[in-house]
């Protein structure tokens, strides 16, 4: 990612001595009822508690603000994404741990986002169940409005998610509990180093 910092006197590398930990965009993606805010929320809790500067982006909020002009059309949805991806990136150029939720369907969406992120922070991590189970889950009544034809464009019933071919980490959440995936994705966190 190419970032106007002329006015920054502030390195990543100084901001990762201060913090203890470089700025990092981790990209959780699934269908909706994956658990990707369910994970999100409890990796952000556990990360504050250790001292990490960390915040959640939410797909929902983003939808809520800084995208409720846009509507679930193939375009939207990548603009969204675009957006998300432009704001985790600053996050992460600030020095934290940005935790980013969002459906985010199509791999080209995802590979952007990987591609503003600053170089080598940025981490896909696939929250892998099945439509089967995402639907029994379904938190929000989503997938019951999708299949009467209520809801338009729903991911998973009537548009399309690619899942990524290569994530950086995969967690199969109908198997896996949430405290096993928030240790699982911890570790990797803690993998990436200081510079």
């Amino acid at each position: 990612m190419v970032l106007n910092t002329q006015d920054s006197r502030l390195t990543a590398a100084l901001r990762a001595k201060r913090n203890g930990h470089v700025g990092l965009v981790v990209w959780l993606t699934g269908l909706s009822g994956s658990g990707k805010s369910t994970l999100a929320s409890a990796v952000e809790l556990e990360l504050f508690n250790q001292g990490k500067q960390v915040f959640m982006l939410d797909g929902d909020h983003l939808r809520g603000g800084l995208c409720s002009d846009l509507g679930f059309s193939p375009e939207a949805r990548k603009e969204n994404v675009r957006r998300a991806g432009e704001v985790a990136a600053l996050f992460a150029e600030a020095g934290l741990l940005c935790i980013a939720a969002f459906i985010s369907p199509y791999r080209s969406e995802r590979a952007l986002a990987r591609r503003v992120a600053p170089e080598k922070r940025f981490l896909e991590v696939y929250l892998n169940a099945p439509l089967a189970v995402c639907e029994k889950r379904d938190p929000k009544g989503l997938y019951a409005r999708a299949r009467t034809g209520e809801l338009k464009q729903f991911t998973g019933v009537s548009a399309p998610y690619e899942p990524p071919e290569h994530p950086d980490l995969e967690l199969r959440t109908d198997r896996f509990s949430v405290t096993q995936c928030v240790d699982l994705l911890l570790d990797k966190i803690g993998q990436f180093s200081l510079t």
